[in-house]
C-alpha cells in the first residue's frame, strides 16, 4: 500500500496522480472545508498548529492500522497548517481501494482517529469589528 502525508503552510493543491495499481476501481476524495461558524460565534477562519514530526508518526500509525480493517491500495493526506479563511481546505484525503465500501470505511475510520490522536490543534480566527479599528 502507498501512503503519504503532506503538511502544508498554503491552500492545499491536490497533486495530480494515476491511480496506483489497475486493481484500483474507486477513488475517493475528502475535502474538510472551514465554516464561518466555530461553537457559538462566526470566525474569519481556523489557525492550525501541529506537533509536526510526532504528527507524521501518528498518520503513519493510523494509516497503518486502518488499512488492516479497511484494505486500500492508497492513501494521500494533506493538512493545511497556520491561517485557512472560511470556505478553503483545511484537510484532503484521497484513498485508492478496489472497491467504493472499502475506500469510505477507511476515509472516515482515518478522519475519525486523526481528530483523536493527531497532535494538530486548531485556534479559531475571530473576525474583528469595525469599532475596534
Amino acid at each position: 500500500m502507498e501512503s503519504e502525508v503532506i503538511l502544508v503552510a498554503g491552500p492545499i493543491i491536490a497533486p495530480e496522480k494515476k491511480p496506483a495499481s489497475r486493481e484500483v476501481g474507486a477513488i475517493l476524495e475528502f475535502s474538510g472545508i472551514v465554516r464561518e461558524s466555530e461553537g457559538e460565534g462566526k470566525v474569519a477562519g481556523l489557525s492550525y498548529e501541529a506537533y509536526e514530526a510526532m504528527a507524521r508518526r501518528e498518520f503513519d500509525r493510523i494509516i497503518a492500522e486502518t488499512s488492516i480493517r479497511h484494505p486500500i491500495q492508497a492513501v494521500l493526506v494533506i493538512h493545511r497548517l497556520g491561517d485557512v479563511p472560511v470556505g478553503e481546505a483545511s484537510l484532503l484525503v484521497r484513498v485508492e481501494a478496489k472497491h467504493r465500501g472499502q475506500a469510505l470505511a477507511f476515509c472516515g475510520a482515518l478522519i475519525d482517529q486523526m481528530k483523536e490522536d493527531v497532535p494538530i490543534w486548531k485556534s479559531p480566527m475571530r473576525l474583528t469589528s469595525p469599532l475596534a479599528q
